[in-house]
């Protein structure tokens, strides 16, 4: 495990498109998951401390905003043959013990996580209605073992943020921090 930071892609920038498979079985695209005020499109993974750490305020997240009009999907981007327990079967008993109510889809090629800039595990990328990037960022300060409270406070200010017609100010969105993608050996982007 490396602890890394999130890359903070250019706000304004367009969500890149993307049609994955999903643990529900068939494909995903960005179109179907977009909501009506917003999407949150979250890198994770099933292994991750970082992620283990914050999931039931990610599923709580989702659940509360749902309704508001912004949906979530995760996308695990780890090299499965490296982390096999990251794969799309182990993907659907984390979505099932996790409570998560949105789509998690697999990049097995891990081109898409390159096309947002990914770069680790927990990675939150926040786009308004139009999918232009509104945040990108921290859940929230808590972290294993600092005592700071999952409350997905970050986060959850700039969905409030978006709903109200504006944008988190640059000096309030910090990085996410947590483990390395897993890239295949050779496919690491510049950036890592």
């Amino acid at each position: 495990m490396v602890r890394t930071e999130s890359t903070m892609m250019p706000l304004g920038t367009a969500a890149p498109d993307f049609t994955l498979p999903s643990t529900e079985g068939g494909e995903v695209s960005l179109e179907q998951v977009r909501g009506g005020r917003g999407l949150l499109v979250a890198f994770i993974c099933n292994h991750c401390p970082y992620v283990k750490h914050i999931r039931g305020g990610l599923a709580a997240f989702a659940r509360d905003y749902a309704s508001k009009g912004i949906n979530t999907v995760a996308i695990s981007a780890n090299d499965i043959e490296a982390y096999p327990q990251d794969n799309l079967e182990a993907m659907a008993e984390e979505k099932r013990v996790a409570g998560y109510d949105f789509p998690y889809l697999l990049d097995e090629t891990q081109e898409v996580a390159k096309a947002y800039g990914a770069a680790c595990t927990p990675d939150f990328f926040l786009f308004d209605a139009d999918l232009k990037l509104v945040y990108r960022g921290r859940f929230d300060a808590a972290t294993p073992g600092n005592d700071q409270p999952v409350d997905g406070r970050d986060l959850r200010a700039a969905a409030d943020a978006l709903l109200r017609g504006e944008t988190l100010p640059e000096e309030q969105q910090r990085p996410s921090m947590g483990c390395n993608i897993k890239w295949k050996p050779g496919n690491e982007p510049a950036y890592f």
